[in-house]
């Protein structure tokens, strides 16, 4: 096991202290930084750093970042759930490290679905049918995995064929 140990300090926002979310930063007891561009085969980051190594990536709306001896998580509610997002990261670091004779480090950021490109394929009505204010909005949500193309109420058949078409050509975050 390469992640053993760290330790969690929660930080408010010191821009917006009426937040009501929080940040997480664990620094870790442990050196990860061989692990990362493991990592990033297999989670596929948003930015990926080659040196120092360094992999940012979303999951449900938050930036995670990991770095040789620290983890950052931004828009947590409390300490409970960014060390259970934590604990998530090192349990993923630890097994991309154990498994890291079947996977080939990837030393570059994942190709990922242009918003642009999704909201060609849109009806832009910005209907709100879909609760976002925005088709623009609603495609931003589709690439962080929040919304797919079946939820727009306004895309026919074809234009959600068209629109899963695009975005097969991604490995979308799960």
């Amino acid at each position: 096991m390469l992640l053993q140990s760290f330790q969690l300090e929660v930080v408010n926002n010191h821009c917006m202290p009426g937040a009501q979310s929080v940040n997480c930063i664990a620094r870790l007891d442990q050196d990860v930084g061989g692990a990362i561009p493991y990592l990033n085969a297999v989670i596929e980051g948003d930015l990926f750093t080659p040196d120092p190594p360094s992999i940012t990536f979303r999951v449900e709306g938050r930036l995670i970042s990991v770095q040789a001896r620290m983890i950052t998580v931004n828009a947590v509610r409390d300490e409970a759930q960014g060390r259970k997002i934590v604990e998530w990261i090192r349990r993923e670091i630890n097994a991309a490290w154990e498994n890291r004779d079947n996977i080939a480090p990837r030393h570059t950021q994942a190709e990922r679905p242009q918003v642009v490109e999704i909201l060609k394929r849109l009806p832009r009505t910005n209907c709100k049918k879909c609760s976002a204010p925005t088709c623009m909005v609603f495609a931003t949500w589709m690439i962080q995995g929040a919304k797919d193309e079946t939820q727009c109420p306004e895309l026919s058949e074809k234009g959600q064929k068209a629109l899963k078409n695009y975005l097969a050509n991604f490995k979308m975050a799960d």
